[in-house]
């Protein structure tokens, strides 16, 4: 399957809780950031990256120039059907951990796109964590 590309240099990182006194203030480092191309006549893709900590936090919400909106999802079963559903209390990112948003699982929704996403396209997304 071909995937966009979403370098960690274009992944705007924002919002990291403020620190207390003598606290180092929180880092969220990026790697393995890809999005799906968009199927004819769509406008929703799902975008998957990991996510590591410096110390605990909470992904809270996610924003892109180019979708009118984006969320956290999860995919779950539920009356043995599998559902996608925003994550509206936000994402824990306990610190040191990897988490991964991946097919099948928590993932980046990007709704209402503006222009179809092709193969090879770079995309920016910007997310706010706290804790």
């Amino acid at each position: 399957m071909t995937r966009l590309i979403i370098p960690a240099a274009l992944l705007i990182l924002a919002g990291c809780s403020q620190p207390f006194a003598n606290e180092a203030v929180a880092t969220v480092e990026v790697s393995d950031a890809t999005c799906r191309p968009t199927l004819n006549g769509r406008d929703v893709t799902a975008c998957f990256v990991t996510l590591t900590a410096s110390r605990d936090d909470r992904l809270v919400s996610v924003s892109a120039p180019l979708a009118g909106m984006a969320q956290v999802h999860e995919m779950k079963i539920e009356d043995n059907m599998m559902k996608m559903v925003e994550l509206k209390d936000g994402l824990t990112l306990a610190a040191g951990e990897a988490v991964a948003l991946k097919p099948g699982g928590n993932h980046i929704m990007l709704m209402g796109l503006k222009q179809p996403l092709v193969a090879g396209e770079q995309v920016s997304i910007t997310h706010r964590a706290s804790v």
